[in-house]
């Protein structure tokens, strides 16, 4: 049986918390019901949950460092011949 996408946008606003064990059991049983039988929630669960999970890994590298004055001026010619060529 479908489900009213009133109720799927309600279970989207708390998916995150959900996730993150941040629900109380009645608003998890109720979530964990209503992904029981639908298919595009438990797609958009998912995918929250592997977004979350590859954020989670991700670590940040140095800072490249700053552009050589040879480079600088090569991407200002570049940049000033773009602007003349458009008038």
């Amino acid at each position: 049986m479908p489900h009213d996408p009133k109720d799927c946008k309600r279970i989207f606003a708390l998916l995150s918390e959900y996730l993150d064990f941040e629900l109380p059991p009645d608003a998890c049983a109720e979530i964990e019901n209503h992904l029981a039988d639908c298919p595009p929630c438990v797609e958009f669960a998912d995918s929250l949950r592997s977004t979350v999970e590859l954020c989670r890994q991700y670590t940040p590298g140095a800072m490249p460092a700053p552009i050589s004055d040879n480079a600088r001026r090569e991407l200002e010619l570049a940049w000033r011949n773009m602007l003349a060529k458009r008038g």
